[in-house]
């Protein structure tokens, strides 16, 4: 079940942003443990690094590649090594991403931009140039969206973030029906409140919480389930999107969130 054996797996933030498991680390090494080949793409080389030897270390195949998502020459220069490197592509994941808060009244026209680039070009990039190499009838894309496409704060805005991770969910439906004759799926993961090294290296200090320990707390509190998830629900959620299992799944959204998005306000 799940395996995915002699498949070429294209991973974006295939690094994590501390000590830890992030989304996209994680999910690279998942999908190693199950036969793929990784290309382990990041704009950080010891992060990049250090997937690469986990996956070595563990029997599995994978190259590490620097390139900045945003930079469609730099996109379109790594899916070409990828497929230099392992003659084929078969899995796209779209995981790049980052957030900063503001109202349409506050945040700065850069910072609108950035986020934009980050979240949403990106993944536009990566499609773009990978799908002429995506294999007809098993090629599978996952772009990464959030709940906060879903559920938006009035005590704290995140409207380039919220507006960017939406376009992610269009933007994944418009090319699974692209593609859908040619079977080339594709589907969103839709996380909520993770527990990933983001939270401790980036969130504390955006959020102005007196310490990790108490952010985490009021994190879990705000899950249904009692706690929040961590970056092997997410990717475990990837790996099934990208498995043969889901052949007949595609413009689909698969929710990680231990309730959040179905609980009342």
């Amino acid at each position: 079940m799940l395996r995915l054996d002699n498949r070429i797996a294209f991973v974006t933030g295939a690094g994590s942003a501390g000590p830890g498991w992030g989304n996209g680390k994680a999910t690279a090494v998942l999908l190693a443990r199950q036969g793929a080949r990784v290309f382990a793409l990041d704009n950080r080389a010891e992060a990049v690094a250090e997937t690469v030897a986990i996956i070595e270390s563990e029997g599995g195949t994978a190259s590490g590649h620097l390139a900045d998502v945003t930079n469609s020459a730099e996109v379109a220069a790594a899916v070409a090594a990828c497929v230099a490197a392992y003659g084929g592509l078969d899995i796209l994941v779209n995981n790049v991403g980052g957030s900063f808060p503001g109202s349409a009244e506050s945040l700065a026209e850069a910072d609108w931009e950035h986020q934009i680039d980050m979240n949403l070009r990106s993944a536009f990039l990566c499609c773009k140039h990978a799908m002429p190499h995506l294999r007809q009838r098993s090629g599978a894309i996952v772009n990464l969206s959030s709940i906060a496409a879903l559920r938006m704060s009035a005590d704290r805005p995140h409207i380039a973030y919220s507006a960017s991770k939406y376009g992610i969910l269009a933007l994944s439906k418009s090319i699974a029906m692209e593609q859908a004759r040619a079977s080339v799926r594709c589907n969103t993961v839709v996380p909520g409140l993770m527990h990933t090294p983001l939270v401790e290296n980036r969130l504390v200090r955006q959020l102005g919480a007196n310490d990790a320990a108490q952010l985490i707390a009021r994190r879990n509190a705000q899950v249904p389930m009692g706690k929040m998830g961590d970056a092997w629900d997410i990717a475990h959620a990837v790996l099934f999107l990208a498995s043969a299992e889901a052949r007949h799944i595609t413009g689909t959204e698969l929710i990680v969130d231990g309730g959040i998005s179905a609980a009342m306000p």
